[in-house]
């Protein structure tokens, strides 16, 4: 099921917009404030926002802007302003469609069920043999080698490298690395994704301080930034 972060301050319509998405099979997370949704978008893996622009604090378009400087996740923005230069403004930050109040609900779901498909088919899996610099990684393989040697990665540090390419440089939050990766113990927690990432990161020599394959986002996630062919 796909998940959608509603992003509404009023709340009867944030109320309204939840149950007809509900009624949709989506999984919906809900946000009032811009804070609360920025802060959300951090930790939850979202399929589609739907961002109100006039909100208390930071308004959508702060919301936005912030968004687009480590995320692609698709952006339907719901606003009251009709006004041409808003619109262009919004698209130009990086909104994905602009959808003005009041507005018909079969509409904005036919809009959030096309940007979702556009979303899931722009998810392209990874290339089976990626290569940077001296490293190769065989996803079918389930091989890295780097110069002659090849690597020995455990399975979970396997499962967090094959986690990060198939994110294709969008940022992974540690609660998704946490659910998505096994180990004996059960759950990860934070402390113990961030220790497999360092060791994921050395046995690729990667160096945290100037990264070229794994990007940290302190204390929110990471994001795989080398290439992909």
């Amino acid at each position: 099921m796909s998940r959608v972060l509603l992003v509404e301050d009023d709340a009867p319509l944030r109320a309204a917009l939840t149950a007809t998405l509900t009624d949709a099979e989506l999984i919906v997370s809900e946000a009032a404030t811009g804070e609360e949704a920025l802060a959300k978008v951090q930790v939850e893996h979202a399929d589609l926002v739907l961002l109100d622009l006039m909100l208390p604090g930071a308004d959508g378009m702060q919301v936005l802007d912030r968004l687009r400087t480590y995320s692609d996740v698709p952006v339907i923005v719901l606003t009251v302003r009709a006004g041409k230069d808003d619109k262009l403004r919004a698209l130009d930050a990086g909104a994905d469609d602009y959808v003005t109040k009041p507005f018909d609900t079969d509409e904005l779901m036919a809009r959030v069920r096309a940007a979702l498909r556009r979303s899931s088919s722009a998810a392209a899996t990874p290339p089976e043999v990626v290569r940077f610099d001296d490293v190769t990684i065989d996803r079918g393989r389930h091989v890295v080698v780097r110069g002659d040697d090849e690597l020995k990665l455990t399975p979970t540090e396997w499962q967090l490298l094959d986690l990060l390419l198939q994110y294709e440089g969008r940022l992974v939050p540690y609660d998704v690395i946490s659910r998505a990766i096994s180990v004996r113990s059960g759950e990860l927690d934070r402390a113990g994704t961030r220790m497999f990432v360092a060791q994921l990161r050395k046995k690729l020599g990667d160096d945290a301080t100037d990264p070229r394959l794994i990007l940290t986002h302190f204390g929110v996630g990471v994001r795989w930034v080398g290439p992909l062919d």
